[in-house]
Formats: C-alpha cells, sequence, structure tokens
C-alpha cells in the first residue's frame, strides 16, 4: 500500500514523453554523449579545452570511468519499492536527495553571470550547491540567488592565511553550511589541453571574483601597486593581437568600471596577486587545525584518496572527507576515485562522504551511494547543461540525473541505496 509517494523518475519520464507527443524532444539531451557533444557545439575550443580535459593522457579520466563499469548492479525482482527515500540528512540540515553540485571554477568561460545562473537551476532543482573559489561572481550575489536552498563554499587555500580567514568568513556571513577545503590542487596538474593553447582562464581574470571582491586581496592588491618590485622579473613577450583582448577582458571583470581599468593598473595587478598567491604547498594537516579556530562551520577535506589520508584528517578535527581525483584534472595515472571509496569509508568510521570524479549518470550515483558515500557531487554534466540552457540547462541536468536515480533503485527492487546489491566484475 502507498503513501501518495510521487517517483520523480516517472514523473520525469511522463513529461518528456507527453511533451514528445506534440513535437518536442528536450532542449538538453539525456544521454551523455549527447550531452556532451551538445555543449562542445556551444562552447568555444578554449572553454571546451578547459572544462572537459584533464591530466596528461587523460588516464585517471579514463580510469574513472572503467571504475564504475567494474561494478555492476544486480537487480532484485518480487519487492514493494513503491515508496522510496532518497533524503538524507547532513550537518544539521535535511537533502531531499543525496546530490550536490560539485564546485566548478572559472564558468565565465561559458556564459555571463554563470555562476549565478548555476545557483538558480541547483535551486530549481532542490539540489545544494559548493560555490567554488574560483567564481566568477562573488559568494554573496551566488548565495542570494540561492535563497533558502542550502550551499557549502570551497576554499582552495591561498598562501594568505589572513585571505584564506577572510573567505572563510564571509562565507560563513552569508549562510554557507561546509566549508570545503580542496587539497589536491597545491599546484594546477599538468593539463595538456590548456598548455597547448597557452591558456590559463585565471591570467584572463577569469574566475577570480571571490578574490577580486574580497577586502583582504583588494589590499593585497593596493599594496603590490604601491610597492616597487622586489626581484625583476622575465621580459613579457612581444604581444600580439589576442594580448589585447586578453587587457580589454581584464578591464570587463575586475571591479572598477571598463573605462576606468583600461588605464589602471588595478586589472594587470589583480591578476599578477592571484596568481602568485593562489595556493601553497606547505599546507599540512595541522592547519585545520588552526582553520577551525576561525569558523563555527564543519570542515570538509575534498580530495581524499588514501584511508590513511583519512584517519590524519580526522585527527586534525575535520568533519567530514570528500572522496574526489579532481575528475582527473590534476594527476595523470592516479587510482580511480570510486575504486578507493570502499576502504575511505571504512577508515571514515561513519564520518560523512562526499563522492566524486567520473559520475555522469544516476545509475553512477546509485553504484557510489551503495558503495557507502553519503553524497554525491555532480560536476561536468550540469556545466554542459549551462553550456546549452543556462540556469534551466542546469536544472534539467540535475533532474535527469535524479530521475535516473530513482528509476535505477525502484527497478533493481530496493528503497534505498544503501540496499542496492553490487557485483564487482574483476
Amino acid at each position: 500500500m502507498t503513501t501518495g509517494f510521487v517517483s520523480i523518475g516517472r514523473a520525469a519520464q511522463d513529461r518528456i514523453y507527453r511533451r514528445g507527443t506534440f513535437g518536442y524532444r528536450p532542449t538538453v539531451p539525456t544521454e551523455t554523449a549527447r550531452l556532451e557533444a551538445a555543449a562542445k557545439r556551444k562552447l568555444g575550443r578554449e572553454a571546451y579545452g578547459y572544462i572537459a580535459g584533464g591530466a596528461g593522457s587523460g588516464a585517471t579520466m579514463r580510469a574513472n570511468r572503467e571504475a564504475f563499469d567494474r561494478w555492476r548492479i544486480v537487480p532484485r525482482m518480487g519487492r514493494d519499492t513503491a515508496d522510496r527515500d532518497l533524503s538524507l540528512r547532513m550537518f544539521g540540515t535535511v537533502h531531499p536527495h543525496p546530490v550536490i553540485t560539485a564546485p566548478v571554477g572559472a564558468l565565465d568561460l561559458v556564459r555571463s553571470r554563470a555562476d549565478v545562473g548555476v545557483a538558480r537551476g541547483a535551486r530549481q532543482a532542490g539540489v545544494p550547491m559548493t560555490i567554488s573559489s574560483q567564481a566568477a561572481a562573488p559568494m554573496e550575489a551566488i548565495a542570494r540567488e540561492l535563497g533558502d536552498t542550502p550551499f557549502w563554499y570551497q576554499l582552495y587555500w591561498p598562501q594568505s592565511d589572513e585571505l584564506a580567514v577572510s573567505l572563510v568568513q564571509r562565507a560563513e556571513r552569508c549562510g554557507a553550511k561546509a566549508i570545503v577545503v580542496t587539497l589536491d590542487t597545491t599546484s594546477l596538474g599538468w593539463r595538456t589541453e590548456d598548455l597547448d593553447r597557452g591558456f590559463l582562464p585565471f591570467a584572463r581574470a577569469l574566475g577570480i571574483a571571490q578574490y577580486t571582491s574580497d577586502p583582504v586581496f583588494r589590499q593585497q592588491v593596493r599594496d603590490r601597486i604601491a610597492a616597487p618590485a622586489a626581484v625583476e622579473k622575465p621580459k613579457d613577450p612581444f604581444p600580439r593581437p589576442q594580448a589585447v583582448r586578453a587587457l580589454f577582458g581584464m578591464a570587463k571583470r575586475v571591479p572598477g568600471g571598463f573605462v576606468r581599468n583600461l588605464a589602471s593598473p588595478v586589472p594587470r595587478a589583480s591578476v599578477e596577486t592571484f596568481l602568485e598567491g593562489f595556493s601553497r604547498q606547505d599546507l599540512t594537516w595541522d592547519r585545520f587545525t588552526w582553520l577551525k579556530q576561525h569558523t563555527s562551520l564543519p570542515v570538509l577535506v575534498k580530495g581524499v584518496q588514501s584511508a590513511q589520508d583519512v584517519r590524519l584528517a580526522l585527527d586534525s578535527g575535520a568533519d567530514g572527507m570528500w572522496v574526489s581525483n579532481h575528475g582527473g584534472r590534476q594527476v595523470d595515472g592516479a587510482v580511480a576515485s570510486l575504486t578507493m571509496l570502499p576502504e575511505i569509508v571504512e577508515a571514515a568510521g561513519g564520518a560523512p562522504i562526499i563522492f566524486d570524479s567520473g559520475v555522469r549518470t544516476g545509475s553512477d550515483v546509485a553504484k557510489a551511494l551503495a558503495l557507502g558515500a553519503d553524497v554525491v557531487a555532480i560536476g561536468r554534466p550540469w556545466t554542459y547543461g549551462l553550456a546549452i540552457a543556462g540556469a534551466n540547462g542546469v536544472t534539467a541536468v540535475l533532474n535527469h540525473i535524479l530521475a535516473e536515480l530513482d528509476l535505477t533503485l525502484s527497478l533493481s527492487g530496493v528503497r534505498a541505496a544503501a540496499d542496492l546489491e553490487l557485483r564487482r566484475t574483476n
């Protein structure tokens, strides 16, 4: 006997098929290869290369997908699955679905006001958002668009501890529910798609709005302009026409007004200040204990791939683990995140587990949840939706993934992902 439960999977199918009788097909494809191909047609080469590319030969990206293929679902029949519960409670907040958006940087490559659009899309889908340090809009503007939808803030720990604290405390003031410290990007990976184009979005003031809106960072920029160069730098090459476009782009993206910025040292100084202070390679576990003294929010560690690191993180005061290899963008030839998930779950001893890397479908989400993740983060798929249809594209992709997750559980004979039976094929 049912209790009025409405299947989000059936509802999504019904909407698509009913519109199909009137000659309409989904604007945002439901199949992953077609989704990416449609986004590629919308994006420029630099934007697509930055979003879709990985480190080195792409071996880690392939490993992520192969790991999902090694785990197979064993459907069970003759079970009552009329009511399913996808909700969970984490850090005092009830989430209707075990899905969150992963932080994706430099989304102004995709379209203007991208991060505000992502917030709108996530809110429309009822999915929490992880706001990126490398967003195209200040966190305060993104939080306003999210309204009551919960969000976390992702921190790339800069060289300046003062700046790190400022970013974290701004996030706390505008309503973040947790801080996510990304550890796997103490420097950028060897990303060949970007290297072969000589393209780094941050060098063109793309994705640095969290910094240019921060009072500590702004003071660092003023200090840089006021102080003479401490060391002699290599002479810049003779500029080509692209340099003019880059300069105009900086002037548009840095606060102060386009015309004024064209004659100001602030845009270039902002970019240089960011590039020199973006990350630090001396970040050790004791810094988490220090950070916890400056925020009342839970602190999650993103980039965990080792059970040994789980124990070190917990000893340092971390409140949860985010299992990730950055979607294959950092270390070429690294182990797949899904491969490591079961032993990390065991080592975590009940601490919350968030998972990403290689996730493309609702079936992937179901597998990660069955292997012990509490929440699964989605990255590239909704980014492709953003490229195709803006905020509505983000909503569509998230709804498609949630619908497939719901149907996968039902058709596999379970009411919750934790009850899903998996079989490893090799």
